[in-house]
């Protein structure tokens, strides 16, 4: 899994996730007595917003949920089932979870965020809150800890970001960015980045607030990660262009864009362990390979859709979900929103293994030292994948609805899920072969 589950791994990447939190903004201005158009549209919208008052019908449901045991959860939606493998459930949101990250020295905390404009951090061996990251008036969809568990940063839709020292449970730093697109911590340093909806990204110095920007395109930066070497970044925006960015000197040393580019938004980046590949994805349904230090495309991962095609005049709904380099073999893999998940030889530049979830795919975990993929998807399910054989190891169960974000610990003996049934969980993972 390489650095994924220990950085602030923010779930805004995904046409899936950004459709989920696109209909979060409309049921806000429905609240509001306002037009869904006017609400994406007015900038200064969500800084004139007071806290919204759910209706007591939602409330009550929200606290009987929040208050079922698992013995006495035996509802379900859509027909899923009533099982449940989890060791501990998190209950104290009231809507949907968007985000979830671990803190990395102890993998004994957890972060989470949703749209119930609320973050906590809790522990996972009984999932006890710990602390609320108050403050928020908008979906809570950016969360994670700096790279030593000091601080953790909570970031919402409307761009309000804060940090809080563990510790002492407090507030030292806030900014507003306007809509907040992707979040990640530096991996080395008390560093913060983020990208936002009109094309910039930020970096700032924590807590002294220091600030560096990076003017993109005039369209949203949808994605980014900073590479392992702490002195770059890969942004992917809308337009289907890829910067990679100087972070010293607050340049873009590469600039993909046309056939290099992609022909549809960006819906997530990554970089394999020393940062020398760069890995993109976009609705487009390519995943494309880079070379981080020339800029120049090395191959082009192209997938035909496993699912029936659409009737004619009606666009391709198939989409790059998520992407992620092993760091044992010469592998990558990329999960599609059709439910594909295919497995890249990065040698050969060929398709390895393609295995088949009945849902689409909503993000992708390697794990740090084996050749295994953990996946998350539609149907509330996580499933371990052996990237050699293409053969499911195991799959674990327990959400009412779609798992929207998920985090493995370094060991891989925990996994850590969030969903759209108001609720995270926490997994403990049984290996055979360990």
């Amino acid at each position: 899994m390489g650095s994924l589950p220990f950085s602030c791994r923010v779930p805004t990447g995904g046409a899936f996730l950004h459709v989920i939190k696109s209909e979060s903004t409309q049921r806000r201005a429905e609240r509001q007595g306002l037009s869904p158009r006017s609400a994406l549209n007015q900038d200064d919208l969500a800084n004139e917003m007071e806290d919204v008052d759910f209706d007591e019908e939602a409330i009550q449901g929200a606290e009987e949920q929040a208050w079922e045991t698992e013995e006495e959860d035996e509802g379900v939606e859509d027909g899923m089932e009533a099982q449940d493998d989890s060791e501990v459930t998190f209950s104290e949101h009231s809507a949907s979870v968007f985000c979830v990250s671990l803190d990395p020295t102890t993998n004994t905390l957890a972060v989470t965020g949703g749209e119930d404009d609320k973050a906590f951090v809790w522990r996972l061996s009984d999932g006890e809150r710990l602390f609320e990251c108050t403050g928020h008036k908008d979906s809570v969809t950016c969360a994670g800890f700096s790279h030593d568990s000091m601080f953790v940063a909570t970031g919402d839709m409307s761009g309000l970001i804060k940090v809080w020292q563990v510790d002492t449970k407090k507030e030292i730093w806030s900014f507003d960015v306007g809509d907040l697109e992707w979040m990640e911590w530096h991996p080395q340093a008390h560093v913060l980045l983020a990208g936002t909806a009109d094309g910039n990204s930020w970096m700032w110095k924590i807590p002294s607030g220091e600030c560096k920007t990076f003017q993109g395109p005039s369209c949203p930066a949808t994605c980014g990660r900073v590479l392992p070497d702490g002195k770059r970044a890969v942004v992917g925006y809308e337009d289907g262009t890829v910067r990679i960015w100087d972070l010293k000197q607050g340049s873009s040393l590469h600039v993909l864009k046309g056939q290099d580019g992609h022909q549809g938004p960006l819906t997530c980046v990554t970089s394999n362990k020393d940062g020398s590949l760069v890995m993109t994805g976009s609705v487009d349904c390519h995943a494309k390979l880079v070379n981080s230090a020339t800029g120049k495309v090395v191959c082009v991962f192209k997938m035909e859709s496993a699912a029936s095609k659409p009737p004619a005049g009606e666009a391709e709904s198939n989409s790059v979900e998520s992407l992620g380099f092993c760091n044992v073999m010469p592998l990558a893999a990329v999960g599609y929103l059709d439910g594909t998940l295919a497995i890249y030889d990065i040698s050969t530049q060929s398709l390895r293994q393609r295995c088949q979830h009945e849902s689409g795919i909503v993000q992708l975990l390697w794990e740090d030292s084996a050749a295994v993929v953990y996946t998350c998807s539609l149907d509330g399910a996580v499933r371990l994948w052996d990237a050699r054989s293409g053969k499911l190891i195991s799959e674990y169960r327990g959400h009412s609805a779609e798992i929207l974000d998920f985090a493995v610990n370094k060991d891989a003996s925990i996994v850590v899920t969030t969903s759209g049934d108001h609720q995270a969980k926490v997994f403990c993972v049984q290996r055979p072969d360990r």
